[in-house]
């Protein structure tokens, strides 16, 4: 996002912005100067001086990066519309055993949170982001933070100069002010490049994250169709199958009562037949929670309309009628958007929700809001936290807001490049 407006309106709002980056560059330099005072102050002579010294450079630096380095990522998206993601692995969940112990991947520890932090400090030290953190703190102060003190420091020396006596002071102060006008609207952008350059990962770890998520979402998707298919058993065994069971049991006793108690036999075979419409009922449910006859035959939007017709909630559906996806994402939305609204009607008693499909470019953006009492939040093992897997399969991301009182917000969005 380019500046747009008059000079000295660019100029003010380029000299803000050169101030925040020359403040956000130098916290790191500002502990190293900090140290090396110290160091000196304690007696420059002695090696063993510097030892504290140097300790502080060291968790001084590393306990900035992170902190500098969201603050220049939020920067750099917010005044350029450049996105540099961060990449931070993201540790995985701890397990409990049944001896008590709680395992993290790595080791065994008395307690959940003993277990949670060492995972911790074991994912963040072999973090590659940590390390272009690092690599990006030693290198913003000598190239971004310089160019950005420019203007800051022009000005100062304006102040200075022009306030002193003599000729020299006069154009000192001259030439401070020329650089602070004139550099002010340009000296901040440079933060850009250098973010993208060191902030950014490289091709070669881009790919090896991407790697490890495709494994880690077949390792999900594997355990979450073995699921599905005990479901399915399950539900066959104690419906379907159990009332076929019982309707042969019957017809084989109506046949034998057929010439001595037509009657009972009648009776029997009234009661098979309410069985095999209960059975070819619980058949079609069945199907329908497998894949809708409705979303292979008429697509997402009917279905999802058709949906909202048979829901308890008051909702609104708005989507544009000509969308059509590949029958996997078309599930996966629907099942989606079906999860969501049955939150919201069994967690968040809402009363009425709204339902909006949109396409955005090369993506789908599915909006799901209810007038519920919020709360809701991904929890590990939950539904949400299912729904954010199954999506993440194609690309797909979801994201809540669901502040206290309501309303929740529920975004999906998929990239679909047929579209």
């Amino acid at each position: 996002m380019g500046q747009s407006g008059s000079w000295p309106e660019r100029a003010g709002v380029g000299f803000v912005r050169a101030c925040v980056v020359a403040v956000v560059s130098m916290p790191a330099p500002a502990v190293w100067a900090a140290s090396v005072a110290l160091g000196i102050r304690w007696g420059a002579s002695n090696p063993w001086s510097w030892l504290l010294p140097v300790v502080l450079v060291c968790v001084g630096t590393l306990a900035l990066s992170r902190p500098v380095c969201r603050a220049v990522r939020l920067l750099v998206e917010r005044w350029t519309g450049t996105v540099v993601p961060a990449g931070y692995r993201q540790a995985g969940p701890v397990t409990q055993l049944s001896t008590g112990y709680w395992w993290n991947g790595f080791g065994y520890e008395r307690s959940r949170r003993d277990a949670v932090m060492d995972l911790k400090w074991r994912v963040r030290w072999k973090d590659p982001a940590n390390w272009r953190d690092l690599r990006f703190m030693a290198v913003v102060p000598f190239t971004a933070g310089v160019v950005a003190s420019l203007p800051p420091a022009g000005l100062a020396a304006a102040v200075v100069g022009l306030g002193g006596a003599g000729a020299v002071a006069r154009v000192v102060g001259v030439v401070g002010l020329v650089a602070a006008v004139a550099g002010a609207p340009y000296a901040w952008r440079c933060i850009e490049p250098v973010a993208v350059r060191f902030l950014r990962a490289s091709p070669a770890m881009v790919l090896a994250d991407r790697v490890e998520e495709l494994t880690a979402q077949r390792a999900d998707t594997t355990v979450a169709q073995a699921a599905e298919i005990r479901r399915i058993e399950r539900d066959l065994h104690d419906g379907a199958q159990a009332r076929l069971v019982a309707l042969g049991l019957s017809l084989a006793t109506a046949e034998k009562l057929m010439e001595t108690d037509p009657e009972q036999a009648r009776a029997l075979m009234r009661a098979a037949r309410a069985g095999a419409a209960t059975s070819l009922t619980e058949l079609r449910e069945l199907v329908r929670g497998i894949n809708p006859p409705v979303l292979n035959d008429r697509g997402l939007v009917e279905a999802v309309r058709a949906f909202a017709l048979d829901s308890p909630l008051e909702t609104d559906v708005t989507a544009d009628l000509r969308l059509r996806l590949e029958p996997p994402i078309e599930s996966a939305l629907y099942f989606g958007i079906a999860e969501l609204m049955t939150n919201a009607v069994k967690h968040a008693r809402a009363t009425r929700a709204r339902i909006s499909m949109v396409r955005d470019g090369a993506r789908l953006v599915v909006d799901v809001e209810d007038d519920g009492r919020g709360g809701a939040a991904v929890g590990d093992g939950g539904g949400l936290a299912g729904l954010r897997q199954r999506l993440a399969v194609f690309d797909g991301t979801l994201e809540i807001t669901s502040p206290a009182g309501g309303p929740t917000r529920a975004r999906i969005v998929v990239p679909c490049e047929s579209l």
